[in-house]
Parts: structure tokens; C-alpha cells; sequence
């Protein structure tokens, strides 16, 4: 079983990168997407209890806001996996610029998500962390960190 947890800001590519790595294997929890926290928390439980793979897609900038899901994961046995998008600020601006309607975030968000960024450490309980960069159209460098 595992748990995959991604963390970066807004726009970074962390959605393009579900789908073109996990979306056939992986549960995709997204916020967004679910609209509130109550649904998200049953979709979490409902993996668990399912002991199905999923893949937490939300920006997940603090170690306390990732605790929510490496916790009960560990707890009934999963691996859990962290991947880092390391996305400068102005390029995950651009890729909003993109973004229609509601996907299309305010800049505000995204330089508020960045002041909070933590980037994942093996103490908060992961047992591999990657650091994902874009390389252009929709590619990916998947890098393994020892922290």
C-alpha cells in the first residue's frame, strides 16, 4: 500500500504530474476538487480502509498540513512517499496565467503558499521524498533526496 503526498505551490504541476504518473494505480484526494475538508477526510478513510493506493494532491505546504495524511497512513501500515515540486514562484504564475475560471488562482495565493512553504523531511514520517522539476511541455525530472 501507498501513500503519496505532493507538496508545491499552485501551478507547479503537481495535477499534470497525477495524471501522467499515477492516475491509473493511485486515488487522487484533491481539496478542489472534494470542496470541503469533511469530504476529503471520508475519501482519505475510505482508502485506508480499503488499504487502496492514493496520492494527496493539494499543495500541502507545512509539515502539520501533511501530518493529517502521513499519520493514519503509517499508522495502518502504508509506505508513504513525498514529492516536492521544486517550481520557482514566477513559473507557476505563468502556468496560472494559462488556467481558465476557477482554476486561474489570484498571485496572491500562490506567493502566500510559497512564505509558507516547508520543504519535507524523513522525521515527518516519509520513507522516500523526490524533488520533481518541470523540464518543459508537461515533462518531469524525478530526482531522490536524502534528507
Amino acid at each position: 500500500m501507498e501513500a503519496v503526498v505532493f507538496i508545491g505551490l499552485q501551478g507547479s504541476g503537481k495535477s499534470t504530474f497525477y495524471q501522467q504518473r499515477f492516475a491509473a494505480t493511485h486515488v487522487r484526494i484533491n481539496l478542489d476538487t472534494l470542496k470541503t475538508r469533511a469530504r476529503e477526510l471520508a475519501l482519505l478513510e475510505e482508502c485506508i480502509a480499503k488499504k487502496q493506493n492514493f496520492v494527496v494532491d493539494n499543495t500541502n505546504p507545512t509539515t502539520a498540513e501533511r501530518a493529517r495524511y502521513i499519520q493514519p497512513a503509517k499508522a495502518v501500515g502504508y509506505k508513504v512517499t513525498a514529492y516536492y515540486f521544486d517550481v520557482d514562484a514566477k513559473d507557476c504564475l505563468a502556468r496560472n496565467a494559462q488556467r481558465t475560471g476557477a482554476a486561474r488562482i489570484h498571485p496572491a495565493g500562490v506567493y502566500s503558499t510559497r512564505k509558507r512553504l516547508q520543504p519535507p523531511t524523513q522525521a515527518e514520517g516519509f520513507d522516500s521524498i523526490y524533488k520533481v522539476c518541470p523540464t518543459g511541455a508537461d515533462q518531469f525530472t524525478v530526482t531522490p533526496v536524502n534528507s
